[in-house]
């Protein structure tokens, strides 16, 4: 009978073995190939970091090349078809060929408009701000809506300028521009 329980108890304490090995492997299989929560959200950090890096990027391109050289035929490669422009003065605009008509309208006066830095670049995710400063000279006649133009000051200007932007498939979908129009009109004399 002795034997008996002695070859139980060996049954049972290999069995016990089996079952614990087993559930130890199963667990630590699982630790392999299912991510936890933290490793999910380092995974998530690291996409919107990736992404906000890829915009500011693009941005800087944006204007230190496109706006820069009157590239219009390129801006597509950072704003969407239908993007929404919140200019400075008020107005609101939307698709790409009135935002660029828009643009082109600022260099018909001052041809030689340019941005070439940005001191602060802000990026979260889809969401990037960028401060630039925008330079050049009112050197030609600037046109008015009734048809007549103000004569030029040959007087340069030099703005602190902020774009908000919202991203989405990798060009911005909705801009809001920031500079203060009163200092624009002052630096090129036309503040009276």
């Amino acid at each position: 009978m002795k034997n008996i329980w002695i070859g139980i108890t060996i049954g049972v304490f290999i069995a016990g073995l089996g079952i614990g090995y087993a559930v130890f492997q199963a667990s630590s299989q699982s630790a392999i190939t299912t991510p936890t929560s933290t490793e999910t959200e380092l995974e998530k950090y690291k996409i919107a970091e990736r992404l906000a890096s890829e915009h500011i990027k693009t941005f800087d391109n944006l204007d230190f090349d496109v706006f820069t050289n009157q590239k219009w035929e390129r801006l597509h490669e950072s704003h969407s078809q239908d993007i929404i422009v919140h200019w400075p003065d008020g107005h609101q605009t939307e698709g790409i060929e009135r935002h660029i008509e828009d643009l082109k309208a600022m260099f018909v006066y001052a041809p030689d408009t340019h941005i070439q830095v940005h001191p602060v670049k802000i990026a979260s995710g889809e969401w990037t701000s960028v401060i630039g400063i925008m330079e050049g000279a009112f050197t030609e006649p600037m046109p008015l809506p009734d048809g007549s133009s103000i004569p030029p000051t040959g007087k340069p200007f030099k703005l602190v300028m902020c774009t908000v932007s919202h991203w989405k498939n990798g060009v911005m979908d909705e801009e809001y521009l920031f500079w203060d129009n009163q200092t624009f009109m002052k630096q090129i004399g036309l503040d009276q």
